[in-house]
């Protein structure tokens, strides 16, 4: 499976299709016709005044209302509501400056609300957006700037009009600043900061999950067992204290034996979905093909690992295998499966399939969400290919992030 990326000639902070039309985003020469980019500026200029007025009227009640209420409960989700409108405020902002003054920015990235896990944690995300935060600044300081230009420009329409177009430039200069310093995007560290803690909160609830899962196996699987154990074993005591030596003790015995042996395996599986042996002991590779033996189709585990990668990218590896074969063997209906894996530069490859029925998706189910979430938060990539009917590929993307010196496979 491929997938594209196309790259455009433009570089960014440029004008490119849909802007002024331009090598970049700066003006041509400024001249005493009145030509079409004159116009747009002057529309800009006197557009100024009442956006600036809408701008500064939502800051102060909305936002400003939202944080002095932020003493009560209601406070909080209304100040989120008015930062995610500033957000929206400001997006108009750069359409108005790409639109009127050429001006290029690129979009920020939105707010990983989706993965960011419970209410409180959104509520904490949109709190602290610097887009939202700095599209306020915005709002507030245009109005002297917007009442400054409208004065400017109105008068000098009837009285200095041959100069208009160089009034025009320098004050829109100015706007082109204001626009790129506190609405265009400051770099690519934010948008990693609010995604690296929203997956924080995934890694958190993971793994409270696997806690969970583990505390339920404990309790419904070895724990049942033992406590059965321990009350045959008490019988059987008492029974041989009485003297009763029969066959009854004996079936009892036989029993407990058996509940022992069923319990070891328990825990053996139990302490195999933990953090199998074979994966810190022998590596990637013994350890997938230990867990295609398990598969009910048969399953050809090819690869090609120099060295191994960090033991937490080891573990992510397999239990991600682990859990798509356990999907090839419940719902594929497939004859066979292949599992490849592989290191490409800094980053561990791995690809599952096979010629099942398809169908499968991230939306189908918790299981194949929860991989992709778990794969996100260490900035990896799940991309699920798998029409109906058939054949079903799952490529994985991890980072490859070599073991320290002293580790082994390095």
């Amino acid at each position: 499976m491929t997938a594209s990326t196309s790259h455009s000639s433009v570089r960014p902070g440029t004008s490119g299709p849909g802007g002024a039309g331009y090598d970049d985003d700066r003006p041509p020469p400024v001249r005493f016709a009145y030509d079409a980019h004159t116009w747009k500026e002057i529309t800009h200029l006197l557009t100024n005044l009442p956006m600036a007025l809408l701008g500064f009227v939502y800051v102060m009640t909305v936002i400003v209302t939202g944080a002095a209420m932020t003493v009560t409960v209601v406070g909080f989700p209304l100040l989120m509501l008015g930062l995610t409108g500033a957000r929206l405020m400001g997006r108009f902002e750069r359409l108005r400056a790409r639109r009127l003054l050429g001006v290029r920015i690129d979009e920020p990235s939105p707010l990983p609300l989706r993965r960011a896990g419970g209410l409180v944690q959104r509520m904490w995300l949109a709190l602290k957006d610097p887009v939202a935060w700095r599209t306020v600044l915005y709002d507030l300081i245009r109005l002297p700037w917007g009442v400054l230009t409208f004065a400017v420009v109105v008068p000098s329409l009837f009285v200095l009009w041959p100069v208009l177009p160089y009034l025009a430039r320098g004050l829109t200069n100015a706007d082109r600043a204001m626009v790129r310093g506190l609405l265009s995007p400051s770099d690519e560290l934010e948008r990693r900061i609010a995604e690296l803690e929203s997956d924080r909160g995934v890694v958190v609830d993971t793994a409270a999950a696997d806690l969970r899962r583990i505390e339920r196996d404990l309790h419904d699987g070895a724990q049942a067992r033992l406590v059965n154990l321990a009350m045959g074993l008490g019988l059987a005591k008492e029974k041989l204290l009485e003297g009763q030596a029969d066959d009854a003790v004996a079936a009892m015995v036989e029993e407990a034996h058996g509940e022992v042996k069923l319990a070891l395996q328990e825990l053996r599986d139990l302490a195999r979905g933990i953090h199998p042996a074979v994966l810190t002991d022998r590596g990637l590779d013994a350890a997938l093909s230990s867990v295609a033996s398990r598969c009910t189709v048969p399953v050809k585990v090819t690869s090609d690992l120099p060295s191994r990668p960090a033991q937490a990218i080891e573990g992510i590896a397999y239990f991600t295998v682990s859990e798509l074969l356990q999907n090839v063997s419940k719902h594929s209906g497939a004859r066979s499966a292949s599992v490849d894996v592989w290191r490409t530069d800094d980053r561990l490859m791995l690809q599952v399939s096979d010629d099942g029925q398809g169908g499968a998706s991230l939306d189908g189910g918790s299981g194949m969400r929860g991989l992709a979430e778990r794969l996100d938060a260490v900035d990896g990539l799940f991309v699920v290919d798998s029409p109906a009917g058939g054949p079903t590929t799952v490529t994985a993307e991890l980072p490859w992030r070599d073991r320290g010196a002293g580790g082994r496979g390095r």
